[in-house]
């Protein structure tokens, strides 16, 4: 079974290159998605075994999802996990997930935060409890964390399930989406490394997505 990692990058050449060589040690095929990026992430990540694709300017953590899915595709890959590449995701666990996925037989496994909140932000808290009960309600499934970017994927829901946006709103359309089509979405509990990092998430910009995001699927709903 091939497994294929997926990670969006902005400006991580710091520590991309260590977070490539340690998922290489428990999975098939690590891809960086290089969204933009002024510094050497694109060069540390391909120094480190991975393979790059770069946009030649910041396009969303939605879009280089995308660009991601589609080579996970044509290579044949079987699951696709992706995962942040700020630190904020413990590597170790990534076999978590592919367990999960045979003992469940989930199409979807999401690393849920939701068991151990100590140290995250009450904003990203709340905005996170709110999404995911609207995901929740959308996708007739049960999600406790909508928005983490920790998740195994199979490869039967990206070839079914269309994506139209491209920012971060992108997590939750995949859930909804799948959802609507019948496959089965799964947890895992994980740990998350909050150290004061910068986040490029903009709150207010993002919950408009989500939003419209939502509205635009509502209306489909009705029309179909």
């Amino acid at each position: 079974m091939k497994v294929c990692v997926v990670i969006p990058a902005l400006n991580e050449g710091k520590t991309i290159g260590k977070l490539v060589e340690r998922l290489l040690s428990c999975a098939d095929r690590v891809v960086v998605v290089d969204d933009g990026s002024t510094d050497d992430t694109s060069g540390q990540a391909e120094k480190a075994g991975a393979v790059v694709l770069r946009h030649d300017r910041n396009c969303g953590k939605g879009a280089s999802l995308r660009t991601g899915f589609d080579y996970a595709l044509r290579a044949g890959c079987e699951q696709i996990i992706t995962m942040d590449a700020d630190g904020q995701h413990d590597w170790e666990e990534l076999p978590l997930f592919v367990s999960e996925a045979e003992r469940s037989g989930a199409d979807i496994i999401l690393g849920t935060r939701m068991g151990s909140r100590e140290g995250m932000p009450f904003i990203r808290l709340a905005t996170n409890v709110v999404t995911s009960l609207i995901v929740s309600i959308l996708s007739r499934q049960k999600i406790t964390d909508s928005q983490t970017g920790y998740r195994l994927i199979k490869r039967e829901v990206l070839e079914k399930v269309a994506l139209v946006t491209s920012n971060y709103e992108t997590e939750s359309e995949i859930l909804i989406k799948a959802g609507r089509k019948g496959f089965k979405v799964s947890e895992v509990p994980i740990r998350t490394i909050y150290s004061g990092e910068f986040s490029n998430i903009n709150r207010f910009t993002d919950t408009l997505r989500f939003i419209k995001l939502v509205i635009r699927i509502a209306v489909s709903f009705r029309v179909c």
